[in-house]
């Protein structure tokens, strides 16, 4: 596991220095990690990167040569130099679970700990779980338009960098995708690894008829073949099936055919039914090339044929929205023990942050098991399942209902308890199986990509009054 405790930006060390130098480095502090709403691509978001999170963690000390380092910068004196290099998590970190479903200003992930640690995480923790929860996300929303059918991931040759490929794949595995051609993510996570060939594969060989056989030969039980390097109907399909037939004659069935170009609606229709006429309807039609959540559901209402979807730079790179926003913001801090809550005021309303050290309950109807609403809470405040319970929007206040019948559920989770690790990060496809579940605890209104119905996300009474309290404190300039 590597060590990214240098992974931060040099504004952090400055304010971690000037907390040493006033004596309120030891003083607790509470930040939330966040989102906000920018447009429809994060009306909700999957969440991803805990197990990353853990390993930064785990690993988070300053090496001799991080010592050094900073030292040249002639910005630290030796008594803070010496601080660090004694330096290590020794706080409270709650969290999501990788696979969540979470809303704008739901707090992700919430650390309570000395104000140097915390400030510390900052640059990392978003770093991390801004890059995968965006591509968990935009994973997410690729899959609900391919409607159960298989997607995977073929985003590495396209990722901003190796990280980016690696993580970028597991998070989109995470968000639905079945497969990745990403060897080196399979063999870290357990994630399934999938793969044909190139065009490259079929004009090395003298014909097309040629490279099909000889792959054939070696893959006779996992056969899929790329049918669109010349000519996809005149060529590509009728070659393909003159090979599946010489390998059924030899006790083998083909897996199926790949699209990579062209109108795949026309093309998969035709490939349909001339792979049906030949006697081969379990063999399935695979598309590649440019697809995303729109294309995919365009693609859909027109009919395509089409089985597995590979899905490659427009989600390895979250092509249409290149960063999740989240933000990590100073909640409370905890001079002599006392909880003083903060919040951030902006002429933006969408920018006030929520004070307090919080967490986030979610209800369900008993009746059905699906979500009703989120509310974002003091941590000190509990929901009794047996009382009725009158929410509200925090915005527009007149929008209010009355749960009733529903139980509680507390997304926020123990991950690091005064410093030690109390969590057990499941294994790659246990988070994705979880996603999967939570998926479905939602409606199909509050997941459709186009114009999503808005979840309701609500502050309690307590918390709602606290900000408008200090809101009100924090504006009065007369």
């Amino acid at each position: 596991m590597r060590n990214l405790t240098m992974l931060t930006d040099l504004y952090q060390l400055t304010m971690m220095y000037g907390y040493y130098k006033t004596g309120a480095y030891e003083e607790e502090a509470v930040y939330d990690l966040f989102f906000r709403r920018q447009n429809e691509m994060t009306n909700h978001a999957v969440c991803a990167g805990l197990e990353q999170v853990i390993e930064l963690i785990e690993n988070l000390k300053f090496q001799e040569e991080d010592i050094q380092y900073l030292r040249s910068l002639h910005l630290f004196d030796e008594a803070f130099l010496a601080f660090l290099k004694d330096f290590k998590f020794t706080g409270d970190l709650y969290a999501m679970p990788e696979g969540t479903i979470v809303f704008p200003m739901e707090p992700l992930i919430r650390v309570r700990s000395p104000i140097c640690e915390a400030q510390l995480l900052e640059t990392a923790l978003l770093n991390i779980v801004n890059h995968q929860t965006l591509i968990a996300t935009k994973a997410s929303r690729v899959c609900y338009s391919a409607q159960g059918d298989d997607v995977f991931e073929f985003g590495l040759r396209r990722a901003q960098g190796p990280d980016a490929g690696i993580y970028g794949a597991r998070a989109a595995i995470i968000g639905g995708c079945t497969s990745t051609s990403n060897v080196l993510t399979a063999q870290m996570f357990g994630a399934p690894a999938a793969g044909t060939h190139a065009h490259s594969w079929v004009m090395s060989f003298p014909t097309e008829l040629d490279a099909f056989r000889a792959y054939a030969n070696l893959y006779p039980n996992t056969c899929v073949l790329l049918v669109d390097t010349y000519n996809t109907l005149k060529s590509g399909v009728p070659n393909a099936i003159k090979v599946f037939q010489e390998q059924r004659r030899k006790g083998f069935e083909p897996i199926g055919i790949r699209l990579d170009s062209g109108d795949l609606a026309y093309l998969s229709k035709q490939a349909r039914r001339m792979l049906d006429d030949a006697g081969f309807p379990d063999c399935r039609i695979f598309a590649s090339g440019d697809l995303d959540e729109y294309t995919i559901a365009d693609l859909k209402s027109q009919g395509a044929k089409i089985d597995v979807w590979g899905v490659g730079t427009r989600l390895i790179t979250g092509h249409d929205h290149p960063a999740l926003g989240g933000v990590y913001k100073l909640a409370a801090i905890y001079p002599d023990g006392v909880e003083i809550p903060k919040l951030k005021i902006s002429e933006n309303a969408n920018k006030i942050t929520n004070p307090g050290e919080k967490k986030v309950a979610r209800l369900y109807s008993r009746e059905d098991g699906k979500a009703i609403a989120d509310l974002i809470m003091l941590a000190s405040e509990e929901l009794d399942e047996t009382k009725p319970l009158r929410i509200f929007d925090p915005v527009e206040t007149w929008k209010h209902m009355t749960v009733k019948d529903y139980t509680v559920r507390y997304l926020l989770v123990p991950v690091y308890q005064k410093g030690e690790l109390v969590y057990r990060s499941p294994i790659l496809p246990e988070i994705a199986a979880y996603a999967r579940a939570e998926q479905n605890t939602f409606w199909d209104e509050y997941l459709r990509v186009n114009r999503p119905h808005i979840y309701k996300v609500d502050l309690s009474d307590k918390l709602y009054d606290l900000k408008r309290q200090m809101i009100a404190e924090k504006t009065d300039f007369d």
